[in-house]
């Protein structure tokens, strides 16, 4: 029980008090770190590739020289990796040899459930991707210009290294990335002066087609 009126504590009161009193330093600057992370939620990132083409690539088409793993629910015993040979073909239990390159996984799967129908109780079969080929085209004022073949995820500035790095006369500011984008070619300039240097950078990823040139220093 209250003595008097004059001491019970209006909550009402009590809240309004709070609210005029002045912001902590603290609770401004996080207040203010959240706003700036709310609005750079959508900002692009640093060289001009959208973040789905700065990650690493994911092979659409198949193509010779890839690895594949079939996996058989109905028939662990057939589980199997294979790599594409160059005429573009596996050779299979039971259906023989199956054409692979040039198809995407999920109508190489329907197609091998066709085929193991009339064989197997369950013919479902599960087609993954191992390791993938990727073809990068480097050019420019490298030590080997040429055209070189990866089967993992490779940077730019990796596929720049393979190739033996930059000439006395490369210019690493305004490397040119070509790339094929639903057939129309696109061109990207990175600055890979921060990754030589040593700086913690966004790696950014070649993908199958892609064409790197490190042009001449203007100075």
């Amino acid at each position: 029980m209250y003595r008097n009126e004059e001491q019970r504590v209006n909550p009402n009161k009590l809240n309004a008090e709070r609210s005029s009193r002045p912001m902590p330093f603290l609770c401004r600057a996080g207040a203010v770190a959240l706003a700036t992370l709310w609005l750079c939620n959508g900002c692009q990132q640093p060289g001009g590739l959208p973040p789905e083409q700065q990650a690493a690539p994911i092979a659409v088409t198949l193509v010779s020289g890839d690895v594949i793993r079939l996996t058989f629910p109905g028939a662990p015993e057939l589980n199997q990796s294979q790599k594409i040979r160059s005429d573009g073909k596996v050779n299979l239990p039971v259906v023989g040899e199956v054409q692979a390159a040039g198809k995407t996984i999920p109508v190489l799967q329907n197609d091998l459930a066709e085929r193991y129908k009339s064989e197997l109780k369950s013919s479902t079969v599960t087609v993954t991707l191992e390791t993938s080929v990727i073809q990068v085209v480097v050019s420019g004022q490298v030590a080997k210009p040429s055209k070189l073949t990866f089967e993992r995820p490779t940077t730019v500035f990796q596929a720049i290294m393979e190739a033996g790095g930059v000439s006395d006369f490369g210019n690493l500011r305004r490397v040119h990335l070509v790339r094929l984008v639903k057939g129309v070619q696109q061109t990207q300039v990175l600055d890979l002066r921060p990754t030589i240097s040593g700086q913690a950078t966004q790696p950014y990823y070649v993908r199958d087609g892609d064409v790197i040139y490190v042009p001449r220093t203007m100075f």
